[in-house]
């Protein structure tokens, strides 16, 4: 198993980061968007990660299909509130990528996220909200994310419904 350097990953954008942030919709999309009745919920939460592992698969080495696996125990004003599990695959290597898919379990259910991370990553990042389940059932938008130091992160969730 080979071991990647937390270093790279976490300080630069934290664990699941996308590219395609605020990408605007379709001018037709983007106004019928604003003329139907959608609410967006905030919710500000700091993620701390509590355990990680990089599984190596496939040709020795550094290479596609690699795995980077990562957990997080979310907190809000100082309370453990959920937890956050990340699988990240490379789907390119020099240039890195890796294509991320995370779930967030909070107390009124979870939110799914997906994201593609180039490396090395951007200082603030944002990680498409692709559903969920619960409260959160049917929900779009983002997760903004911004490190805060090498293994927490500070997240604000968007969540369209």
């Amino acid at each position: 198993m080979r071991k990647i350097a937390l270093r790279k990953l976490i300080p630069a954008a934290g664990v699941a980061a996308v590219l395609f942030a605020g990408a605007p919709l379709a001018s037709a999309d983007t106004a019928d968007m604003h003329h139907k009745d959608h609410r967006t919920e905030i919710i500000k939460l700091v993620a701390k990660q509590t355990q990680t592992a990089s599984i190596d698969v496939g040709k020795k080495g550094h290479s596609l299909g690699d795995q980077l696996v990562i957990a997080e125990d979310l907190y809000q004003n100082g309370k453990r509130i959920g937890d956050h599990s990340v699988v990240c695959t490379y789907i390119h290597t020099s240039p890195d990528a890796l294509q991320c898919l995370g779930t967030f379990a909070l107390p009124q259910g979870q939110i799914a996220g997906q994201a593609l991370l180039h490396l090395p990553a951007a200082p603030a990042v944002d990680v498409a909200i692709t559903g969920g389940s619960g409260a959160y059932t049917g929900a779009g938008g983002y997760v903004h994310t911004v490190p805060a130091g090498t293994t927490e992160r500070q997240l604000t969730f968007h969540v369209a419904r």
